[in-house]
């Protein structure tokens, strides 16, 4: 059950009870990866789990995942690690890595189980809260305690605190609101297990395709430009491209931008889209859609440029430039060294 709204104060007999129920917590992580490399979300992750008490605990399922699991024992403030291997695990699908979380679960019960509220995230953690029969907590921004979290509502324009009844909270974290743990100065134990049968029956990995680009991955660049409609056309975005070269930075887009067929879909930010975080986003061409400010309003710089003095972009822009974008951004870029 949750319990969403304004948390009073609590009492001192309520912090004693916050302070022993730490001692007892235990968390289990749901590593993400590529079945070579660890998702960069996950550290932040352990981040938040930390902040939970109690020991942590991180899945690394796959069907060979002896590599990750090695890097994951290095992360400061793991206690252990769990890896299961099984040919079925490869690529993650929820419906193969669900059966294995609960069977870690049951065996071993955990207070939290916590994922980061990326595609794979969103996907596996609603799935495993069915399954316990408890209520998922997603996408949250922030822990107040063991069984109180902070996340948004309404595309970032309204915060809410929930409180979980459930004996095991299952949530999403956002990784953009926590730092990542420190990849180095841990020493966990790496245990093998094959518990949990892997189903194969309503689901088989066949293979991806992922886009390649000598640019930085969108959700870990510290500089990203980003376009909107206002770009008007495919062609048009390599204005964008060729910036964004210069210094070093990924390239995003709005939905707008998406749809009107400018770019891809695994470049849009916003609520339907990556939530980023950067040292500077450069938004060009974006009117400030409260759905795309959602995405990236968290990030450290932001830069505007829009001929329209009136776009809501510039009430969360830090710098701002009235001017066409057209004449800006390669008057900017000819001014540029490349990297």
């Amino acid at each position: 059950m949750l319990r969403t709204g304004l948390v009073s104060a609590p009492t001192a007999a309520a912090r004693l009870f916050s302070s022993a129920s730490a001692r007892f917590a235990s968390t289990l992580v749901i590593a993400e990866h590529d079945g070579a490399v660890l998702a960069a979300g996950t550290l932040n992750t352990i981040t938040a789990a930390s902040k939970l008490g109690g020991n942590i605990t991180v899945l690394v399922a796959g069907a060979s995942p002896k590599a990750v699991a090695d890097t994951v024992s290095k992360v400061k403030g793991v206690s252990k690690v769990v890896a299961v291997e099984h040919a079925g695990l490869k690529g993650l699908l929820t419906e193969a890595v669900t059966p294995v979380v609960i069977a870690a679960h049951k065996k071993t019960p955990f207070t939290h189980i916590v994922a980061p509220a990326t595609t794979f995230g969103k996907t596996i953690i609603p799935n495993i809260a069915g399954k316990l029969d408890v209520a998922p907590i997603s996408d949250i921004i922030g822990v107040k305690s063991e069984d109180t979290f902070v996340r948004t509502l309404y595309a970032g324009n309204a915060i809410a605190t929930v409180q979980s009844t459930d004996a095991v909270k299952v949530v999403s974290v956002r990784t953009t609101a926590f730092e990542p743990a420190a990849a180095t100065g841990g020493s966990a134990a790496v245990e093998s297990s094959s518990d949990g049968a892997v189903d194969q029956t309503q689901s088989v990995f066949v293979g991806q395709e992922l886009v390649k680009s000598d640019r930085p991955e969108l959700a870990a660049a510290q500089v990203i430009v980003s376009g909107g409609r206002a770009l008007k056309s495919k062609e048009n975005f390599k204005i964008l491209y060729d910036f964004a070269d210069k210094i070093g930075a990924a390239v995003g887009a709005t939905r707008a931008a998406v749809e009107a067929g400018y770019v891809s879909n695994d470049l849009q930010i916003g609520q339907t889209g990556k939530i980023v975080a950067p040292t500077l986003y450069m938004a060009i061409g974006i009117s400030g859609a409260i759905q795309h400010l959602a995405g990236m309003k968290d990030s450290k710089t932001i830069v505007a440029i829009n001929k329209d003095p009136e776009a809501p972009i510039f009430q969360v822009a830090d710098f701002g430039l009235v001017e066409d974008l057209f004449k800006a951004v390669p008057e900017l870029s000819s001014k540029v060294k490349a990297k």
